[in-house]
């Protein structure tokens, strides 16, 4: 005979691992970007959403998913790589870093150019890539 469950509600067989979503929100960087003569040599802010769909595994160590620091360096450096015309440009960029890891079956970069109306509008772009 089967141990009770601890759980206040009865369970109806082993559960399937069906998905894990890793995810960073927010994260700002600032940016040589634009297509504008008044965009060239200056840095103007970005923020920036990733959502990672991985494949579904157990996850007991952090080499079994994507650290959050992979998310942000991987920002950085394609801000270091020097001045980018588009967000749209950026955000591709930064999806196509992301599924450099195979674990990853689909990525959404969402990317915010703050200030970039004048106003308090806040455009953008988001670009998801799978696989």
């Amino acid at each position: 005979m089967a141990a009770p469950s601890p759980l206040p509600f009865p369970t109806a067989g082993a559960p399937v691992r069906e998905g894990l979503t890793v995810f960073v929100r927010g994260l700002e960087v600032a940016a040589g970007i634009g297509v504008y003569d008044h965009e060239q040599g200056r840095l103007q802010r970005l923020v920036i959403d990733v959502t990672l769909e991985m494949i579904p595994a157990p996850i007991e160590r952090l080499s079994d998913t994507i650290n959050y620091e992979t998310v942000a360096e991987a920002a950085r450096a394609i801000v270091a790589e020097g001045h980018v015309g588009l967000v749209e440009t950026f955000a591709e960029r930064l999806g196509l870093a992301m599924l450099a890891d195979a674990r990853v079956r689909r990525c959404t970069v969402r990317v915010e150019k703050p200030g970039a109306l004048g106003g308090d509008e806040v455009p953008g772009c988001e670009v998801v890539l799978g696989r």
